[in-house]
C-alpha cells in the first residue's frame, strides 16, 4: 500500500510559479509510474503529467506542455510538479496518483492509490 501527501499548493498571481510536492509512504515507490491530476470546480478530474518509475520517461496534457514539469526523486519518495507561467485557468485542486501499470497512463482509472489534493489558486 502507498499513502500519498500533497503541499506545496496556494494562492499565486497569474504568470507566477508555484512547486507542488507528494510524499509518498513505503519502500515500494520506485515501483510505481506516478501522476498528477487536476480537479477544478464544477468540471471533471482531468490529468496533468505523469513520469516513468526512473524519471527517464515523462508525459504531459496539452494545456501544461512547455509550462509544467514533473520530477521525482526514488530515494525521497518524492515526486514534484513545476508550475511555471501560472494561468487562472489553472485553479483546481492538484492531486498525485501512483499507477502500478505500464506504460504513462492518462486515465484516472490507471491509478490505484491518491492523495488527498492540494489547492491552487491563480488569480487574474
Amino acid at each position: 500500500q502507498v499513502q500519498l501527501v500533497e503541499s506545496g499548493g496556494g494562492l499565486v498571481q497569474a504568470g507566477g510559479s508555484l512547486r507542488l510536492s507528494c510524499a509518498a509512504s513505503g519502500r515500494t515507490f520506485s515501483s510505481y509510474i506516478m501522476g498528477w491530476f487536476r480537479q477544478a470546480p464544477g468540471k471533471e478530474r482531468e490529468f496533468v503529467a505523469a513520469i516513468s518509475r526512473g524519471g527517464i520517461s515523462t508525459s504531459y496534457a496539452d494545456s501544461v506542455k512547455d509550462r509544467f514539469t514533473i520530477s521525482r526523486d526514488n530515494a525521497k519518495n518524492t515526486v514534484y510538479l513545476q508550475m511555471n507561467s501560472l494561468k487562472p485557468e489553472d485553479t483546481a485542486v492538484y492531486s498525485c496518483a501512483a499507477s502500478a501499470l505500464l506504460g504513462l497512463p492518462r486515465i484516472i482509472h490507471a491509478y490505484e492509490y491518491w492523495g488527498q489534493g492540494t489547492q491552487v489558486t491563480v488569480s487574474s
